[in-house]
């Protein structure tokens, strides 16, 4: 992709986030956009990052990583935005400088642990299933109060807000209720962070109280 073309895809993208800010009577300032590069090269994040961008999204270790060896200047944040294996946490410790997806107790606790072996301190999202869907990962409303409570024992991982993701295709109604419910949490949880919207709902996070949302085919189509 030429850089015009990602520069107007960028452009887009930043005034639709701040036209959604200002509809809920939000600064478009406080937002913040993770690109997510999943599916493109050293090339388009060298672009992107010449255009502002400093959060990128990777799923997978053995992608990122090579990507990060080539291109990693000391401004740019990289987020494991994935579900992870725990025989992979001490490499995703190493590589990433944020997880946003801790699905559950026992991650958390393999990652504390690879974070004391190699003295690392990591930051984190704690994922919340509040859709409820089978297929996805994350904790039950619920199950929050105490997951936290535990997570706060862990003195390697900082637990920074919380992320979601609604049901595909959903109806609005639908869609905005989950993203409203996530909020509701964090509020009662004192979280600061919401990390829900993607390409298709974005707009709709942001009215409902997401603080970063993330951002991948609209950028590179």
């Amino acid at each position: 992709m030429d850089e015009s073309t990602m520069a107007r895809n960028l452009a887009a993208v930043r005034t639709r986030m701040a036209a959604a800010a200002e509809r809920a009577g939000r600064d478009p300032a406080s937002l913040r956009l993770v690109a997510v590069t999943k599916t493109v090269g050293v090339g388009e994040m060298r672009l992107l990052h010449e255009l502002g961008v400093r959060h990128v999204g990777e799923n997978r270790l053995e992608v990122a990583r090579p990507k990060r060896e080539d291109f990693n200047p000391a401004d740019l944040c990289w987020h494991m935005i994935g579900n992870i294996q725990r025989r992979k946490a001490r490499d995703i410790v190493a590589a990433f400088d944020r997880v946003d997806a801790v699905d559950r107790l026992s991650l958390a606790q393999t990652l504390q642990d690879r974070c004391e072996e190699l003295d690392r301190t990591l930051r984190c999202l704690v994922e919340v299933n509040v859709s409820g869907e089978a297929a996805k990962h994350g904790f039950a409303p619920g199950e929050l109060g105490d997951a936290l409570a535990r997570m706060g024992g862990l003195d390697r991982l900082v637990v920074e807000g919380l992320m979601t993701m609604a049901p595909w295709g959903a109806e609005e109604t639908v869609v905005r209720g989950v993203f409203r419910r996530l909020r509701e949490l964090a509020e009662t949880h004192g979280l600061t962070t919401l990390s829900m919207g993607m390409t298709d709902d974005y707009e709709i996070a942001i009215e409902e109280g997401a603080t970063e949302v993330r951002v991948g085919r609209a950028l590179f189509e």
